[in-house]
């Protein structure tokens, strides 16, 4: 009697295994967002990033990596070069470890290494820049923007000062005049 009472929790056990199983929960309507969905979910305007991101990925633990098909440049209060990959940590009202975005201030490309707003969110949104945190108003980076090729090349070589580019006089004069 117990070798057949063992037999039919044996038999029972390996249907349990071989069966597939049948869920009951409906399949998730809303596919994986885009990138600029996600950067509101987590308290961020979703103009941070240009129009042109092809693909992204996000880890548990708010890693994230974003891809762009060439690197590029947006104007906002300053001039914005963003790299073919952009990757950081997200948290809410935070991006920290940013690497591939650089601002130009002068003749110098900075590296942005962190991006923050108030909690709860105001009209302001922080750079860190080194140790410099840069306020700026918000509303900039509210709409998504295309990217432009403003003759900038390459890697700004990921250092906060390894890319020099030489404007034209006139237009280097009329920046220092309103800055």
């Amino acid at each position: 009697m117990a070798l057949y009472h063992f037999s039919l929790t044996l038999l029972f056990s390996l249907t349990l295994l071989t069966t597939p199983t049948l869920s009951l929960s409906e399949p998730d309507p809303n596919p994986i967002p885009t990138v600029y969905d996600l950067l509101p979910k987590y308290g961020l305007p979703s103009g941070l990033l240009p129009d042109s991101v092809t693909n992204f990925t996000l880890s548990d633990d708010g890693r994230f990596v974003v891809y762009l098909p060439k690197p590029c440049t947006i104007e906002f209060d300053y001039l914005v070069y963003y790299e073919t990959t952009i990757s950081g940590r997200i948290g809410y009202g935070s991006i920290t470890d940013l690497k591939g975005i650089q601002v130009k201030r002068f003749f110098v490309w900075f590296d942005v290494d962190e991006i923050k707003v108030d909690l709860p969110p105001n009209d302001s949104i922080y750079f860190k820049v080194g140790f410099i945190n840069k306020k700026l108003d918000i509303d900039q980076f509210k709409t998504v923007r295309s990217c432009g090729d403003d003759g900038v090349s390459g890697s700004c070589g990921g250092s906060w000062m390894s890319f020099l580019q030489i404007p034209g006089v006139m237009n280097e004069a009329e920046m220092l005049i309103t800055e």
